[in-house]
């Protein structure tokens, strides 16, 4: 849904919270963002456990990363030239059944490290589809004067995740495990997938 410029409310809004639907957007997409990083928790640990490797460890960061190398141009033409809703949409849903196949298999003790390391590379190539589909959309959900402060909002809300997810995601491989960790990453897809399909 796009936001005309002439609408009373948008030429006297100085947040882009002010906007119901960028801000169910953002709360949703940092949601999810944050599982994600939760997510990243728990593999390590899960990877530590199975292979004792400082060096397969650094590898579950390597394959989280390098999708956005990889496939992140790709991903732009996509968004600047498709339906970024129905492209978010999409990979919120292909992120959310890796992320349940990813904590069955933690559930029943069926990781391996090429496992772990093979969906935790899917999961990266869904958030490297979804992140520039996202950042293409904010000048669709708020009128023109608001979109710097806006980009700022997505900057924050980035950026909160990252100071504040991996402390969680200690807490929870701690209390619950790392397939807890999986289990609330599967979840955190669900809001943002409710939003985008409204």
């Amino acid at each position: 849904m796009r936001i005309s410029a002439e609408d009373p409310a948008a030429s006297t809004a100085t947040s882009p919270f002010a906007f119901p639907v960028f801000r169910a957007v953002w709360l949703a997409s940092t949601a999810s963002h944050f599982g994600g990083l939760i997510q990243s928790v728990g593999a390590a640990w899960i990877m530590l456990a199975l292979t004792h490797s400082a060096k397969y460890v650094a590898l579950v960061q390597t394959a989280a990363a390098l999708p956005i190398v990889l496939v992140s141009l790709l991903a732009g033409a996509v968004a600047d030239n498709g339906d970024r809703r129905r492209l978010m949409l999409g990979a919120q849903l292909f992120m959310l059944l890796v992320a349940l196949a990813l904590a069955i298999l933690g559930w029943l003790d069926r990781l391996t490290p090429a496992l772990l390391l093979g969906m935790t590379f899917l999961l990266g190539c869904g958030a490297a589809f979804h992140a520039p589909a996202w950042q293409a959309s904010v000048g669709d959900l708020v009128p023109r004067p608001v979109i710097p402060a806006a980009i700022v909002a997505n900057g924050l809300g980035f950026n909160l995740s990252r100071t504040v997810g991996p402390a969680v995601g200690g807490v929870i491989v701690s209390a619950g495990g790392a397939t807890a960790a999986f289990v609330v990453n599967a979840i955190s897809f669900v809001g943002l997938i409710v939003v985008l399909s409204r």
